[in-house]
């Protein structure tokens, strides 16, 4: 009697029984998988399907130093996980969805901390032959980089209205050529590209992480890191404005309210007319200020005037201060 094991490759049980024959690799392989997820750590399911070679290969080099990632088929990452005496449910979580699993081990990051990193791995590919629409694909009104020639009637061909505008080609307006959930055929995936659309989104997607044997899926590790990061800012500046306001007396609120009271009691210096140290620049400053005012609004002649008397003056303190001739033989 013939039977197949896992690769399918057929055999004879003996006594015409059916026996399970495993390759002896992939036992190594489920040792493997079932020690990675026995380590400390986070352990996540990322979907690397429809991921180029090369892409796949500068992405994992770029994440080499922080986590690491083992391929492996998800009846073996079913067994090793069972090894290693995870939760099943959880499992089936993970996997949901995913086409080609990918099992990520981390022991520098929590589970937000690895989904923000391979999030990062996101990118657009042009679109094949075939493949639905992401989301509605849209063509913005303007010109492009193209010169007149066929290309015109082919952009028209796919539904993207064109024409020679000012010796370029140019999108005469805005329209969304696949809406989402559509196919995308071959010519209109080839055009969209020439545009600079990408619409199709490739990268290590993550379907969830487990820590500490809780089981998180994408959906609730998928913060708004900058939005978290402005209500915590907003946040702090409101408590700290309310602290001073209200007088709180920490090391955080101290420097401010010394500096806000020395502010006001050199105000209050001020209008006084306390002359000290620290106002009396501030008083000759003023002082000097009302005075330019002031010879701003007097017209030339007084100034002239003014002047003249300022000379005489001078004149006439040199001339008191200068010695008598007293000639010889005179009486003092």
């Amino acid at each position: 009697m013939l039977h197949q094991d896992l690769d399918g490759a057929l055999y004879q049980g003996e006594g015409g029984r059916m026996m399970a024959k495993v390759a002896p690799w992939k036992k190594d392989r489920v040792s493997e998988l079932a020690e990675i997820l026995s380590n400390d750590g986070i352990v996540g399911i990322v979907d690397i399907g429809g991921v180029p070679a090369g892409n796949m290969l500068g992405m994992r080099n770029s994440l080499r130093d922080r986590m690491t990632m083992t391929m492996a088929k998800k009846t073996l990452i079913r067994i090793a996980w069972e090894q290693a005496g995870l939760p099943e449910d959880g499992l089936d979580q993970l996997l949901d969805g995913a086409v080609q699993p990918c099992i990520v081990h981390s022991e520098s990051l929590n589970s937000f901390g690895l989904f923000a990193e391979l999030d990062k791995t996101r990118q657009g590919r042009a679109a094949k032959e075939g493949e639905k629409a992401p989301s509605d694909i849209v063509v913005e009104k303007g010109p492009t980089e193209f010169g007149p020639g066929p290309i015109v009637g082919e952009f028209n061909a796919v539904g993207i209205p064109a024409k020679i505008d000012k010796g370029k080609v140019a999108i005469q307006k805005t329209v969304t050529v696949v809406n989402e959930g559509e196919t995308i055929s071959g010519d209109l995936g080839i055009m969209l590209a020439k545009l600079g659309i990408t619409p199709i989104e490739i990268g290590l997607i993550l379907t969830g992480a487990i820590e500490d044997g809780v089981v998180f899926p994408a959906s609730s590790l998928d913060l708004d890191l900058d939005g978290f990061k402005s209500d915590v800012i907003s946040a702090t500046s409101g408590a700290f404005n309310l602290a001073c306001n209200t007088r709180w007396f920490s090391t955080i609120t101290m420097p401010t309210l010394l500096s806000k009271a020395s502010s006001e009691a050199m105000s209050v210096a001020i209008e006084a007319g306390v002359v000290n140290d620290d106002t009396v620049s501030l008083f000759i400053t003023r002082a000097n200020a009302h005075a330019m005012a002031i010879s701003g609004q007097l017209d030339s002649s007084a100034l002239e005037s003014a002047d003249a008397v300022a000379s005489d003056a001078a004149d006439s303190d040199s001339g008191a201060e200068a010695p008598v001739e007293v000639e010889e033989g005179e009486e003092e």
